[in-house]
């Protein structure tokens, strides 16, 4: 590995895989938002059928994605964001914790 043309030392390389975990990649945030949106259409399809089975089926995709889009957006993705967070946080912990105890073993 370089860095700025040098050859990265032990520690460097140790250094820069023991990193905090930043915010999640925008695969997993296409993941979360799946997550949260199909189970939301889903239901509000199942609970809107009764009622707007006449509809325009453009009136019916906009008065579900009233319903559906404010929910993912101000509740259901932050929950799973923080979930992901909290996940990575613990893993990144538990990763520093083990390398400081191999470290201290090998001295």
């Amino acid at each position: 590995m370089k860095h700025e043309g040098e050859p990265l030392t032990a520690s460097e390389i140790e250094s820069r895989d023991l990193r905090p975990p930043g915010g999640p990649s925008v695969h997993i945030r296409v993941l979360i938002t799946w997550l949260v949106i199909f189970p939301l259409v889903a239901v509000g399809m199942t609970a809107t059928s009764p009622f707007v089975e006449d509809w325009h089926p453009v009136l019916r995709a906009f008065t579900l994605t009233l319903i559906v889009v404010p929910t993912a957006v101000y509740i259901g993705i932050p929950r799973l964001l923080g979930v992901y967070s909290q996940i990575t946080r613990t893993r990144y912990e538990r990763r520093v914790r083990r390398d400081a105890h191999l470290t201290r073993r090998r001295t």
